[in-house]
């Protein structure tokens, strides 16, 4: 009676062989992410490669907007100062007008130019046909500056854009075929434990990983810095704003 009573079915026991199995080659499955990346299917080693391509191009465009939008506020402030405390335009212009250095100094020389041409062109004294020519054609120019400089500084941003909406769809694809392959996995060894799904579920939650750590920080930085480009951009408008007026004063000044 005690050994019956100890005695163990064979499916039980075969059971407890396959769980205890299981149980290992889990504990023994490698989850380091270079083991990870080699157990994937081709599919999805692209897929990852994909996505942290155009995480590196975006966090290169990320630095260099940054720098170059720092960069280029700082210029604003010191051509500004000088702007506002020079003694006359034309004495300011003399001394910027070969090497400008940003958009505000280009902008400034390319509408001192025009204002120049039209002195040279019409005397020191102009007509009141020549005064509205003037001002208008000193404000296309500017704008015209300031749509080229402001696109120049757009270059690439879309593609932070793209990344940003794109890349956790694009790091779901890779998910997909990851779980794909663990059902795959099912079919084949006609088991659902641990060892069977483990490899795809963890290639499956790598490609998702992946494609949030590409996503997330291209569309934080290309809210970041369309707002400081439009901000760099209104300072653009203001500057041509107050130009078109100081233009306009001396005018009226000249017809006293």
């Amino acid at each position: 009676m005690l050994v019956a009573a100890l005695a163990v079915p064979d499916n039980l026991g075969n059971l407890a062989h396959v769980q205890t199995t299981a149980t290992s080659a889990a504990a023994t499955l490698d989850t380091s992410v270079w083991a990870l990346f080699l157990r994937a299917e081709f599919v999805i080693q692209l897929v990852i490669v994909g996505l942290l391509l155009a995480s590196l191009w975006s966090w290169t465009i990320i630095i260099d907007k940054t720098r170059r939008l720092k960069h280029l506020n700082s210029a604003a402030n010191e051509f500004e100062e000088m702007f506002w405390s020079a003694s006359s335009l034309e004495t300011l212009y003399e001394r910027i007008y070969g090497k400008p250095t940003d958009p505000l100094c280009s902008l400034f020389c390319a509408a001192m130019r025009e204002w120049r041409h039209a002195l040279s062109r019409g005397g020191r004294k102009l007509s009141n046909g020549l005064k509205g020519n003037l001002e208008q054609q000193i404000d296309r120019v500017m704008q015209l500056i300031i749509s080229k400089e402001v696109a120049a500084l757009e270059r690439h941003t879309g593609f932070l854009a793209s990344l940003g909406s794109n890349g956790m769809i694009v790091g779901l694809f890779g998910t997909v075929l990851g779980i794909m392959h663990s059902f795959q996995s099912i079919a084949q060894q006609q088991s659902a434990n641990l060892a069977a799904v483990a490899p795809g579920i963890s290639e499956a939650l790598f490609a998702t990983a992946i494609g949030l750590i590409a996503a997330i920080p291209a569309s934080i930085a290309y809210n970041s810095i369309s707002s400081n480009l439009n901000r760099y951009a209104n300072r653009l408008d203001t500057f041509a704003s107050e130009f078109n007026a100081i233009v306009s004063r001396q005018l009226e000044e000249q017809e006293g």
